[in-house]
C-alpha cells in the first residue's frame, strides 16, 4: 500500500547544507536571479532603473548573460524575438513606472504574436502601493493594470518568500499554449532586502499540454476524408508548436491545398504542389477558399488580415483548430477544437482517411496564375525584384525580421521564408520599430547566423539608439532601410497628412555609432546584401526608394457585402 508520506521528496546532503548555509548577503533579488537560473534561464533582456537595482545588481553577481538595449520597448522586442526563436520564456527586466511602461507597445506585440516574455517588473516600496499616493519616485495607482488587459498573466510578489512561486508560475503561463507574454512585479523594498531563504534549486514550471478532444478531432477527421475540396489555413499555431512536418504529412494525405497567414508563413513548403503561399489579400483566394467544402484552420483566429479584412465568408463546413480560447468561433461558426496545433494534427493524422485527388495540384496552380496575372496588370516589377534580391542574398536559414512599411506589406504575401520560423514581423499588434531591436535579439538567439532586419525610414527612427548596442555586443545584423522621406504605406491610403518626414543621414548617422553602412540600389541590392551578411557584425543598407502596394481586392467586395 502507498500512503502519502511515501510520496514526498526527502533532500540529498547536499541540498540539505547548502540550505544550512545559504550564502551571506543575498537580498530579494538573488532569489529571482536564482528561481530563473533553476528554471533554464541563460540571457535576460532589459534597462535598469532605480527601483530595480537590487534586481541587477543580482544578476551581476550571477552567470546570466544580461543584454541591455537603449529603449525599453526595444529591449522587449529583442526577448519576443529570442522567445519566437528558442520557444523559451525570455526574461525582460523593467524598472518602475515610465520605465515599465514604455515597454507596452512591445508586450502588446509579443501578446498577438504569442511570444513567450517574462517582464519582471520592479515597484514602488510596500508602503505605496494600494493607489495611497504617497509621492515615490515612478509611483502609479496601480502599475500592474496597465498591463492586465495586454499581457496574458499577471503574477505579483510581495515578500521574499513569494518570489520563487511567483516566478515559477508566470513561466508556466508564459509557455503554455498558447505562449504570450507574463508580467510579474516585485516592490523595490522587497527586491533590496537581505533574506535567509536558502539557494533556490530545483524548480519545476512544466506547461501543461492543452490536448484536442477525441470526439472533435473524430468528427473532423470524417469530414476531411469525406470532402471534395478540402482546404488548409495554417496560422502562427503550426509555427509555435513546431508542427510544420504534421502539416505537410496531413495535408499529403488528404492531397488538401495549403495557404499560411502571414503569421504563418514558413508554415509549408512554398513551392510545394500544394501550396497556395500566402495570397490572403487576394480576392481569387478569397474566392478559393470560400469554394471549399471542408476548410480545416490551424493556429489562427481568421482576422483581419487573415480574412482579406473579413470580406471572406465561408460556404462549407469550417474546422477551428487554435490554442487561443477566445478565438475559438469568434469570426465564424466552426466544429472549434481547443488544442495545441501538434497535438490536434497528430490526433487527425492517426484518424483520417488517405484521400486521392489528383486534380488538387493543377487547382492550386491556377489559382496562383490568376493572382501573378492580377499583379502583372499593375506594373509593380520593382517591388517583386526587390523581394527577389532580398530573397537571393539571405541564407536560406537566416531569419529576418520585418517592420511595418511598404516592402514588408509585400513580403507578408510573396515573400518564400524557406524553412519555417525564420520571417517574423510586427503584424500582430501593427508597431512600428519592431525589425531592427527583434534582430539583434535573434542574433543573440543564434550567434553566428546572419539575421537581416528590413525597415522604412519612418520606422527606423524608432530604433536608431539601438545601433550603440548592435556595436556593443557585435551582433550579426543587417539594417536595411528603405528611405522614402515619410510614412510610405500611410501615404498609400490615401493620407497625406503628417507623411512627409524629413530625416537624417542613416548612413552618416550609421557610421557615427561604429557601424558600417552604405547606400544601395535595387540593381546592386543583392550583392550588397550578400556582403553585408557574410561580413560579420553589425552594418546597415539605405536603399532610396518609393515604393508601391499592390491594388486591394477587398473593397469592391466590402461595398457589394454591406451597401456601400
Amino acid at each position: 500500500m502507498t500512503h502519502d508520506h511515501d510520496l514526498v521528496l526527502r533532500p540529498t546532503e547536499a541540498q540539505t547544507a547548502a540550505a544550512l548555509a545559504p550564502p551571506p548577503g543575498r537580498t530579494g533579488g538573488d532569489l529571482v536571479v536564482e528561481t530563473l537560473r533553476s528554471l533554464g534561464a541563460a540571457t535576460v533582456f532589459g534597462l535598469p532603473g532605480q527601483h530595480a537595482l537590487g534586481l541587477f545588481d543580482a544578476v551581476g553577481r550571477s552567470d546570466l548573460r544580461l543584454v541591455t538595449l537603449r529603449v525599453e520597448n526595444n529591449a522587449a522586442f529583442a526577448a519576443d524575438a529570442y522567445g519566437r526563436l528558442t520557444g523559451e520564456a525570455v526574461p525582460l527586466l523593467l524598472s518602475t513606472g515610465p520605465g515599465a511602461l514604455t515597454a507596452l507597445p512591445a508586450l502588446a506585440e509579443a501578446a498577438a504574436a504569442s511570444a513567450p516574455v517574462l517582464a519582471i517588473s520592479s515597484q514602488v516600496p510596500t508602503p505605496g502601493l494600494g493607489g495611497g499616493r504617497r509621492g515615490h519616485l515612478h509611483e502609479l495607482r496601480d502599475q500592474s493594470a496597465s498591463f492586465r488587459d495586454v499581457v496574458k498573466s499577471v503574477h505579483q510578489a510581495r515578500t521574499p518568500s513569494q518570489i520563487p512561486s511567483v516566478i515559477a508560475e508566470a513561466w508556466e503561463s508564459a509557455l503554455t499554449a498558447p505562449h504570450g507574454p507574463v508580467w510579474v512585479e516585485i516592490p523595490e523594498d522587497v527586491l533590496r532586502a537581505e533574506t535567509l531563504i536558502p539557494q533556490v534549486t530545483g524548480m519545476d514550471a512544466t506547461p501543461h499540454e492543452l490536448a484536442p478532444r477525441p470526439e472533435l478531432t473524430a468528427v473532423a477527421a470524417h469530414w476531411l476524408s469525406r470532402a471534395s475540396r478540402p482546404v488548409i489555413v495554417a496560422g502562427g499555431g503550426v509555427i509555435r508548436s513546431d508542427a510544420a512536418g504534421k502539416l505537410r504529412q496531413l495535408a499529403e494525405r488528404l492531397n488538401a491545398p495549403v495557404v499560411t497567414t502571414f503569421g504563418g508563413k514558413g508554415a509549408f513548403p512554398w513551392t510545394h504542389p500544394l501550396s497556395l503561399q500566402s495570397w490572403l489579400e487576394d480576392r481569387h483566394m478569397t474566392d478559393f477558399l470560400e469554394d471549399a467544402d471542408v476548410l480545416l484552420v490551424v493556429g489562427s483566429g481568421l482576422g483581419e488580415l487573415s480574412s482579406n479584412y473579413h470580406t471572406f465568408f465561408p460556404t462549407g463546413r469550417l474546422v477551428q483548430i487554435e490554442a487561443d480560447l477566445g478565438k475559438l468561433e469568434s469570426n465564424h461558426r466552426a466544429l472549434g477544437i481547443h488544442a495545441d496545433a501538434r497535438l490536434a494534427l497528430q490526433a487527425l493524422l492517426e484518424t483520417v482517411s488517405e484521400r486521392e485527388d489528383p486534380g488538387a495540384p493543377e487547382r492550386v496552380r491556377l489559382v496562383l496564375a490568376d493572382i501573378a496575372a492580377r499583379l502583372a496588370a499593375q506594373g509593380l516589377t520593382l517591388e517583386q525584384d526587390l523581394l527577389a534580391s532580398v530573397r537571393a542574398a539571405l541564407p536560406p536559414r537566416s531569419p529576418s525580421f520585418w517592420d511595418m512599411t511598404i516592402l514588408s506589406y509585400w513580403a507578408w504575401s510573396a515573400f518564400d521564408p524557406k524553412h519555417p520560423n525564420t520571417m517574423h514581423s510586427a503584424q500582430g499588434a501593427g508597431g512600428l520599430g519592431y525589425a531592427f531591436p527583434a534582430a539583434l535579439g535573434a542574433a543573440v538567439a543564434e550567434p553566428g547566423t546572419p539575421v537581416l532586419a528590413v525597415s522604412g525610414d519612418g520606422g527606423a527612427m524608432y530604433s536608431i539608439a539601438e545601433l550603440a548596442t548592435a556595436k556593443q555586443h557585435d551582433l550579426d545584423v543587417t539594417w536595411l532601410i528603405v528611405d522614402d522621406g515619410g510614412y510610405g504605406i500611410l501615404r498609400e491610403y490615401g493620407c497625406t497628412t503628417g507623411t512627409d518626414l524629413p530625416g537624417p543621414d542613416f548612413v552618416a548617422l550609421a557610421q557615427s555609432f561604429g557601424v558600417p553602412a552604405a547606400t544601395t540600389t535595387p540593381d546592386t541590392l543583392k550583392d550588397d546584401l550578400k556582403k553585408s551578411l557574410t561580413t560579420p557584425g553589425p552594418s546597415v543598407l539605405v536603399l532610396a526608394a518609393t515604393l508601391r502596394m499592390f491594388a486591394p481586392t477587398h473593397l469592391a467586395q466590402e461595398e457589394s457585402t454591406f451597401g456601400g
